[in-house]
């Protein structure tokens, strides 16, 4: 960070400061949060950098919805049914769709983040083109602080400054997050119980309709080219009339109006869905995180795996086949740190580097054709 940048930061707090004032935050609270506080470079560099690819969707849900994410759920299910009872009753937002949303969001609370929200907030608030959003957010990180709901060393997330097991951006918390155990305090960093029943009244509040099922994968007639999108929605009369249908043949059954999405195109998986899977949909508005967290409450529900193949002669990996390249790269030399089933940068260049050795694209993507040539014990090319 340069001087005129650090000086520049120093001149934005000072601004800050008296936002947060005519907001009601006390001097006692903004000094307490901004004592000592800097920007953060990794911060300003992801907001800068665009991935290096984008997931696919099968690649995305191999990784999230996994049986190790099944067997976790499962097991969480059986721990808290009495809290998620007494959730379900007030909110009428099921079970399983709660422990899924948690699951994907922060894989149950092992992964929240681990950047201060403050000073990632006042970062963003500083530096970049969303200032006037992310000021928005910080002052509602101020007014957690000095309500008490979280202490300010419970309070870290992701660098945009979402925080605890279900993942509320601030400005969300202020709106939605309950006390549900009762202690007085909204803390879904220190309480699953008080995460699960705020996100269960996110969802009530984005429409979810108690005891309706977010959508269903579809059987398209050949060669499909008819409307999709999660926006066009249709009497369901409309589409059986278009020779949609469940998987075993019959006629779709459900709430009248539905969507029919398809997150690869016709060639893939097709599902139609609901009013339930619009409320998913607006926790992160990303078709791919929408279907991992149906799918994922499908599972938990005793469902199996999606039936159609996705379109690709690669296919994704579950988190125990992505430490498993991992491990092999490391059996080969390749320094990639511990083996944890992230795939990072350093694990992408290891891929690369081992992908041009053994002649195949180098992508840097962890899928099926490299993992096969890794256990395989593909060696490079003979030289000419």
């Amino acid at each position: 960070m340069t001087g005129a940048c650090a000086a520049d930061f120093n001149s934005c707090v000072k601004s800050l400061r008296s936002e947060a004032a005519a907001k009601g935050i006390t001097a006692q609270t903004f000094d307490k949060a901004m004592a000592g506080i800097e920007p953060d470079k990794g911060v300003i560099d992801s907001m800068g950098n665009q991935p290096e690819f984008t997931t696919p969707i099968w690649d995305y849900l191999a990784a999230l919805v996994d049986e190790q994410r099944v067997t976790d759920g499962k097991a969480k299910l059986a721990e808290l049914a009495k809290v998620l009872a007494g959730v379900e009753q007030k909110f009428g937002v099921g079970r399983h769709t709660l422990i899924a949303l948690w699951g994907v969001e922060t894989d149950f609370g092992r992964n929240m983040g681990k950047r201060p929200l403050v000073r990632s907030l006042t970062t963003v608030s500083c530096f970049g083109e969303r200032q006037k959003y992310f000021r928005a957010e910080l002052m509602a990180t101020l007014l957690i602080l000095q309500s008490g709901d979280v202490p300010l060393e419970h309070l870290a997330g992701s660098w945009s400054g979402a925080f605890g097991h279900t993942q509320f951006m601030p400005t969300t918390f202020q709106r939605l997050a309950v006390d549900f155990d009762g202690d007085g305090r909204r803390d879904i960093v220190g309480s699953i119980p008080d995460a699960l029943a705020s996100s269960a009244n996110y969802l009530k509040d984005a429409g979810w309709a108690s005891g309706q099922p977010w959508g269903y994968e579809v059987r398209l007639p050949a060669k499909y080219s008819g409307p999709s999108g999660r926006r066009d929605r249709r009497a369901l009369a409309q589409w059986n009339k278009l020779g949609i249908r469940q998987l075993d043949g019959t006629a779709l059954t459900g709430p009248d109006r539905a969507a029919l999405i398809l997150p690869a195109g016709a060639g893939g998986p097709a599902f139609i869905v609901f009013q339930n899977y619009d409320a998913i949909f607006s926790y992160n508005a990303a078709e791919s995180y929408a279907l991992a967290i149906a799918h994922l409450s499908d599972r938990l529900r005793g469902g199996g795996p999606i039936k159609a193949a996705w379109p690709t002669d690669d296919p994704g990996l579950s988190r125990a086949e992505r430490r498993e390249v991992q491990q092999l790269l490391v059996e080969r030399g390749y320094d990639i740190g511990e083996p944890d089933g992230i795939i990072g940068q350093r694990t992408r260049d290891a891929i690369k580097a081992f992908q041009a050795s053994a002649g195949l694209p180098t992508d840097g993507r962890a899928g099926g054709r490299v993992f096969n040539a890794l256990k395989a014990g593909a060696k490079p090319p003979a030289s000419k």
